[in-house]
């Protein structure tokens, strides 16, 4: 059997990485590949110098984009549009915060261990973009943790020190490296990639011919 590895490297805080997940994930249903799927997430900061308190997100756009309030909105219909189109709700509220996310790429490291980092990243994708829980609250943190079978007093230990720092640091470093400077970025195989939030058809099209390249 072939083996598919798909590194996705993306941030929490990226609407466009949750409608670019779901788009490949409509298209390898689709194409019921006969190949071993392995989906591996891989960290990269929108906001690395964002605050712990984290910021209003339509101020944060507009702010970072230089774009106006209803030019904002409209992004959030063409988004939300989009989610629906591959099964994401999203739930743009009032109260929606961009925050930085490095304790999230934290969690999803340690997760990774216990083969638990993809059903973390989508129950943080629901928390932040459909529930609006804040994520910079570390007593939520452990609460999404523990939905997904991760030990709680683990999670709490991990967020009061700095482990997996070095590891994330480092994951982060090579993606630069390989020139990545946006999300979502999906490498297959190591050798091919993928850029953007783009609809199941567009990764159908590129997983078979890159399977037929083998």
């Amino acid at each position: 059997m072939n083996k598919l590895q798909i590194d996705i490297v993306s941030d929490v805080m990226c609407p466009w990485c949750i409608v670019g997940y779901k788009g490949l994930e409509s298209a390898l249903n689709k194409l019921e590949l006969d190949a071993e799927v392995e989906i591996n997430w891989l960290p990269f900061e929108l906001n690395p110098q964002m605050p712990p308190e984290g910021q209003d997100m339509q101020e944060h756009i507009i702010e970072k984009y230089g774009i106006t309030a209803q030019q904002s909105a409209e992004n959030k219909k063409q988004i939300t549009q989009r989610g629906k189109e591959v099964g994401f709700d999203f739930n743009f509220s009032t109260d929606l915060r961009m925050i930085n996310s490095f304790n999230l790429h934290r969690l999803l490291s340690w997760a990774k261990e216990f083969d638990k980092q993809h059903a973390l990243k989508m129950a943080l994708f629901d928390a932040h973009f459909t529930d609006n829980i804040p994520l910079n609250n570390n007593e939520n943190l452990l609460k999404i943790a523990s939905s997904v079978g991760l030990d709680l007093a683990e999670a709490k230990n991990l967020l009061d020190s700095d482990a997996y720092t070095e590891q994330v640091r480092a994951e982060q470093n090579r993606s630069i490296e390989m020139g990545i400077s946006s999300v979502p970025t999906f490498i297959i195989n190591n050798k091919y990639s993928i850029s953007g939030g783009q609809p199941p058809d567009a990764f159908k099209q590129a997983l078979m011919q890159i399977m037929q390249e083998g």
